[in-house]
C-alpha cells in the first residue's frame, strides 16, 4: 500500500547533515494564525488621514525655508569671522616676530658678556693652574729637608738606655721636624685652597660655557623661528602644544640668572688672584723658617757632642772604683762560706748526742739538765749559722748589685760611646750634606 505524505509547514529539512527550519512569513491581512484579532486591529489604526498628510506636507516646506534662511546667514556670519580672523592671526605673527627680534637682541647681548667673562675666566684659570705647580714643586723641595731631618731623628733614636734622653738635640730636631710639616701643612692647606679654587672656577668656567652654548643654541632656534612664515618649508602640527608650557623661568628671572652667572664668575677671579698672592707669601716664609731650623738644630749638636765627651771620660773613672769594690767583696764572702761550713761540725755532734740519748731504758728516759743543754745549744748553732747565712745572702745580694752597676755603667758606656758615634759621625755626617741649595728653588 502506498500512500504519499505531506512535508507539514514547520517540518524540518535535513540536507548535508545539517537541521534547517524553514522560513515563516506574517500574513498582512490576518497577522499571524495564532492571534487574528491583533492582526485586524493593527491594519485598522495604522492609516492615515489626506488632512493630516497635507499638515505634513505644510511643515516640510516650512522647514525647508526656515533652514535656508538660517544657512544663508551663517554663510554671511562666516565669511565676516574669517576675515576677522586672517587680520588678527596676521596681526599676531607680526607681533610675535617683533618680541622674537627683541628677544633675539637680548640673547645677543647676554652672550656677547657671558663669552668676555668666560674669556678672563680661563686666562685666571691659567695663572692659578702655575700657582698650583709652584705650590707643589716647593711640598716637594720639602720632602729631602724633612727626610734628612727625619733620619737624623731615626738615627738618634737608636740610642739605647738612659742615652735615649730629650736633649737639646733632639728638641732642635724634633723644633725642625715640626717646623718643616708645619709648612708643609701650610702649603698643603694652600694646595688645596688652591685646588678648591681651580675646582669653583672651573665650575664657573663650566657654567659660563653651558650658559653661553644654551643662548648661542637659543640664538639659532629664535633667529630659525623669527625667519619661519606661513610659506615655509618643514611645517607642522603639533597636537596640544599650545597647552603644554615647558618654560623653567621668567624673562626678569632669565637675566637675573644670567647676572648672577656672571657675578659669580668675577667674584671667583678675584678670589684667585688673592690666592695667588697668598701663595707666594707663603712660599717665601717657608724658606725662610727651614733655613732658621736648620742652623739652631746643627749648634744644638754641636753642644751635646761636647756633653757626651765629658760624662764618658767621668765614667770611666767611676767604673775602675767600682771593679775594686767587687774584689773585695768577693772575697769576703768566700769568708763566709768557709766560717758557716765549718759550723756544721760543731751541729752534727749535737744532733748526734741527743739522737743517743733518746735510747736511753724507760725512767732513764728523763729531760734532765743534759737534754736542755743539748737543745740550747742545737739552737743557739742554728741561729748562728741562720744570722750568717743572712749576711751571706745579704754579701751575695750586694755583690750581685756591684755587679749590676758595673754591666750598667759598662753598659751606660758602651751607650755612650755609641751616642757619640750616631751624633758625630751618622748625624753629623747628614747634616754636613744637608741640601742648603733646596730653599732657594722656590
Amino acid at each position: 500500500m502506498q500512500c504519499t505524505m505531506k512535508r507539514p509547514a514547520d517540518a524540518y529539512y535535513i540536507t548535508d547533515n545539517m537541521a534547517t527550519q524553514p522560513l515563516r512569513f506574517p500574513n498582512l491581512v490576518a497577522g499571524y494564525q495564532r492571534n487574528p484579532a491583533h492582526a485586524l486591529q493593527s491594519a485598522l489604526y495604522t492609516k492615515y488621514t489626506p488632512n493630516e498628510w497635507f499638515q505634513k506636507q505644510v511643515k516640510y516646506y516650512n522647514e525647508a525655508d526656515l533652514n535656508r534662511h538660517y544657512a544663508e546667514r551663517l554663510r554671511n556670519d562666516t565669511v565676516r569671522v574669517i576675515r576677522e580672523a586672517e587680520e588678527k592671526i596676521h596681526q599676531g605673527q607680526r607681533e610675535t616676530g617683533r618680541k622674537i627680534g627683541e628677544r633675539i637682541t637680548d640673547v645677543m647681548f647676554w652672550r656677547n658678556e657671558v663669552a668676555s667673562e668666560l674669556e678672563r675666566l680661563i686666562m685666571e684659570n691659567e695663572r692659578l693652574y702655575d700657582c698650583r705647580k709652584l705650590l707643589e714643586k716647593a711640598l716637594h723641595d720639602i720632602e729631602g729637608p724633612l727626610h734628612i731631618a727625619e733620619e737624623c731623628l731615626y738615627h738618634r733614636e737608636s740610642r739605647k738606655g738612659t742615652e735615649l734622653v730629650h736633649d737639646e738635640s733632639e728638641k732642635s730636631l724634633l723644633k725642625e721636624i715640626e717646623n718643616l710639616k708645619n709648612s708643609q701643612r701650610k702649603l698643603e692647606i694652600c694646595l688645596d685652597k688652591c685646588k678648591d679654587q681651580l675646582r669653583n672656577s672651573r665650575a664657573s668656567q663650566n657654567q659660563l660655557e653651558l650658559d653661553l652654548k644654551n643662548k648661542e643654541g637659543a640664538l639659532g632656534i629664535d633667529t630659525v623661528c623669527h625667519q619661519l612664515n606661513n610659506y615655509s618649508r618643514g611645517l607642522q602640527y603639533c597636537a596640544g602644544i599650545e597647552k603644554f608650557d615647558g618654560c623653567v623661568i621668567e624673562q626678569e628671572t632669565w637675566a637675573e640668572a644670567a647676572n648672577r652667572i656672571v657675578q659669580k664668575s668675577q667674584t671667583e677671579r678675584t678670589k684667585s688672584c688673592q690666592l695667588r698672592s697668598d701663595a707666594e707669601a707663603l712660599i717665601n716664609q717657608v724658606a725662610q723658617e727651614m733655613w732658621d731650623s736648620w742652623s739652631n738644630t746643627n749648634n744644638a749638636l754641636s753642644r751635646r757632642s761636647s756633653e757626651l765627651l765629658e760624662a764618658k771620660n767621668m765614667l770611666k773613672q767611676h767604673l775602675h772604683k767600682l771593679q775594686q769594690e767587687i774584689f773585695d767583696v768577693e772575697k769576703n764572702l768566700e769568708l763566709t762560706r768557709k766560717a758557716i761550713a765549718d759550723k756544721s761540725y760543731a751541729l752534727k755532734v749535737a744532733h748526734t748526742r741527743l739522737e743517743a740519748r733518746l735510747h736511753r731504758p724507760e725512767l732513764e728516759l728523763c729531760r734532765d739538765y743534759a737534754q736542755l743543754s743539748l737543745q740550747k745549744e742545737i739552737e743557739g748553732i742554728n741561729q748562728q749559722v741562720e744570722r750568717m747565712y743572712k749576711m751571706l745572702k745579704e754579701l751575695e745580694n750586694q755583690h750581685q748589685r756591684l755587679l749590676r752597676t758595673r754591666n750598667s755603667m759598662e753598659h751606660d758606656l758602651a751607650l755612650k760611646i755609641d751616642a757619640m758615634y750616631i751624633d758625630k759621625e751618622k748625624v753629623a755626617g747628614l747634616r754636613r750634606a744637608y741640601p742648603v741649595n733646596a730653599l732657594f728653588r722656590f
